[in-house]
């Protein structure tokens, strides 16, 4: 305490868990529970302190071997998506998913589902 919200927590956390629950946080400094930041949607999962090691590793190396590209397209647009109106985001979508469409690894997705295999993605 003592000092204000930065990192952007003023302009994340209220569109994340609403203003007041944001400003409750912010002017009382109190700890957030695992499971009230879950029930906030601020986390995906809570898992127990022993397993958070491995549980993130699995994370980190699902999406290493993830088209990281199209991976990086997916967050490019949902961090943009606040600035734009519904309109010009699909827009955004559009000229996103063309880019995808044209990859490597967009061609080497279809062809696993379709040979039922577990697909090599290589990030092109």
């Amino acid at each position: 305490r003592g000092l204000v919200p930065d990192g952007g927590a003023t302009y994340l956390l209220p569109r994340k868990v609403g203003w007041t629950r944001a400003l409750e946080l912010s002017l009382l400094g109190q700890r957030l529970r695992a499971a009230r930041a879950l029930e906030w949607g601020l986390v995906n999962k809570v898992v127990p302190k022993a397993a958070l090691s491995e549980e993130g590793m699995a994370l980190a190396a699902e999406l290493a071997t993830g088209p990281t590209r199209t991976l990086a397209r997916i967050r490019h647009l949902y961090w943009n998506s606040f600035k734009h109106s519904y309109e010009e985001q699909l827009a955004m979508e559009e000229k996103e998913q063309n880019l995808a469409f044209a990859s490597e690894d967009s061609k080497e997705g279809v062809e696993a589902f379709l040979e039922k295999r577990k697909p090599n993605f290589r990030g092109k």
